[in-house]
């Protein structure tokens, strides 16, 4: 299975790239292991949108499949700055490219995250689940 190496990962299963920005934005999606684990997500709705905040471990939206409704959890705090809408018109995307074209939505964010995993240390979470 697929752990960028580049991306940040939470306990609840939602990436995190770009924390080196100089910008402070980063983008947030749902792993690979997330997405084959719901099977083919047909929904996703998100409670906020561009220019409302977001914090780190409170549920932001959900993410509905053939299999299950599931909660969409913020990894990171700090203002959205973007919503992908293809996915949200199209949630199939996550499916075929969660860490591409996949993502879900950016975030300027307003302090450091702190408890984000590394790809070696996510890889080993998803092992033991």
């Amino acid at each position: 299975m697929s752990v960028p190496e580049q991306l940040r990962y939470s306990e609840e299963h939602e990436w995190v790239a770009g924390l080196d920005n100089e910008d402070g934005i980063v983008t947030v999606g749902i792993t690979q292991h997330a997405a084959d684990a719901l099977g083919e997500i047909v929904f996703l709705e998100l409670q906020q949108g561009e220019g409302d905040t977001v914090e780190s471990g409170e549920t932001c939206g959900e993410v509905e499949s053939t299999k299950s409704v599931s909660d969409l959890y913020s990894p990171v705090s700090g203002e959205i700055t973007a919503v992908n809408a293809a996915v949200v018109d199209e949630p199939k995307v996550i499916n075929d490219d969660p860490y591409g074209e996949g993502w879900i939505f950016k975030v300027k964010i307003s302090e450091e995250p702190g408890d984000l995993l590394d790809a070696e240390a996510y890889g080993k979470l998803i092992e033991e689940s």
